[in-house]
């Protein structure tokens, strides 16, 4: 028990909180055939990342966080812009902004001379998962101890308020959403400004993706930003389900993952085990495929809300 609660309770903790809040966002991207753009602002986040670290010298959460996160509403706003003026579909913009972007952050690695530097690997790919040890965690005594809840790597921390933030705003803007996911002409007919809400929920996407970079990585945060959402489609044409079907999906691939890849290998006789975020986002490439041959709407069309 004591050593589950050190090593494997935190990394869980936010495997889980970030799967489920990536997967709650999922849901009005695939409704809204913006899927894309979690992956977009996980590429983004490198020259943010790499401005961060020339300015200080160092690759500290904190500046690397606000670096990613000014490089990611950037992206936001180049791509509103090149939609609008240039009158191209939302994918294609995000095309383009995302790849110019990150080719920019390579290019300001090797021209400073900071490509030993492993930036995009380390901070934006893999994340830190197996490094998040509670070492104050010996026990079910320490859950009751401000001095061993103190010491709680703050990754967790982070997730857990960024999740409450994404479900108060969901929650507000429910009616603005699900108007806009659906039929945005009508949006903008009562005056649920779609145009606002579709930059709150990019906003809202690109929070979720920044405070997850250092912890799990950017592998999870585009597997959950689209596998849980777009198997819970196939599962249900009701919104309000779709949303649990999805809820459910993120916790299973974020528990299954976690589990394999610690003793998975242990399983097959190998003394080693694997990428935790590789092996999570595996899991859920592998419900989305089990969704995609049995799921009850794997040849239906139409679209419900409850």
């Amino acid at each position: 028990m004591s050593e589950f609660m050190m090593f494997s309770l935190v990394p869980l903790g936010v495997a889980v909180i970030i799967s489920m809040t990536c997967a709650l966002l999922g849901n009005f991207l695939v409704l809204r055939r913006q899927s894309l753009i979690g992956d977009a602002i996980s590429h983004v986040a490198l020259p943010g990342i790499v401005v961060s670290f020339l300015l200080t010298g160092v690759l500290a959460s904190s500046a690397m966080m606000l670096g990613a996160g000014v490089s990611a509403l950037v992206t936001v706003g180049m791509i509103e812009l090149i939609r609008r003026l240039g009158r191209v579909e939302a994918s294609a913009a995000m095309g383009v902004v995302f790849t110019s972007l990150f080719a920019f952050g390579v290019l300001l690695l090797e021209w400073h001379g900071a490509s030993g530097v492993h930036l995009d690997v380390e901070h934006a790919l893999y994340g830190n998962l197996e490094s998040l040890i509670w070492f104050e965690g010996t026990g079910p005594a320490a859950l009751l101890d401000p001095v061993a809840l103190a010491d709680l790597p703050p990754q967790l921390g982070r997730a857990a308020w960024v999740g409450l933030l994404v479900v108060a705003m969901l929650v507000v803007l429910r009616r603005h959403l699900v108007l806009g996911s659906f039929d945005p002409e009508f949006a903008a007919s009562v005056n649920a400004r779609p145009a606002l809400v579709d930059l709150l929920l990019v906003t809202l996407v690109a929070i979720a993706a920044i405070a997850a970079f250092e912890a799990v990585g950017s592998i999870i945060v585009i597997a959950m930003f689209i596998c849980p959402a777009a198997a819970a489609r196939l599962m249900t044409n009701r919104l309000g389900r779709q949303i649990a079907w999805s809820q459910l999906f993120a916790v299973l691939s974020a528990v299954l993952g976690y589990l394999v890849a610690g003793h998975g290998p242990g399983w097959l006789g190998h003394d080693l085990s694997v990428s935790a975020a590789g092996m999570i986002a595996s899991v859920a490439g592998l419900i989305l495929l089990a969704a995609c041959l049995a799921g009850p709407r794997r040849r239906r069309t139409g679209a419900a809300v409850t």
